[in-house]
């Protein structure tokens, strides 16, 4: 599988890119949501693992302007917000899950 991450803290997106390789995935890394616009346009993704606290435009109005842009690609939101109300903004956003 190929996965982008879209994370803004480095270290995390680095961690996370790691293991994904480890389990014989490719993985690119956007730090923000213009970057991960840059990818999808050039690549093929099987996932898009999407922080929704990211710098300039968040995570939500990514995944709403991907869906609007028509990429099916599943994506996978990533946050430490858990409340229901903002479980419920991602999957409306688009979100495959949250």
């Amino acid at each position: 599988m190929r996965i982008l991450i879209v994370e803004d803290e480095e270290r995390l997106a680095i961690l996370t890119r790691k293991g994904l390789l480890q389990e014989g995935h490719a993985a690119d890394i956007a730090a923000t949501g213009e970057e991960a616009f840059d990818w999808v346009a050039i690549a093929s993704y099987d996932a898009i693992i999407l922080d929704v606290m990211l710098p300039g435009m968040d995570g939500l109005a990514v995944c709403r302007t991907l869906r609007a842009r028509r990429v099916p690609t599943p994506i996978l939101l990533l946050t430490a917000r858990g409340a229901v109300e903002d479980r419920v903004a991602g999957l409306d956003a688009g979100a495959d899950d949250y």
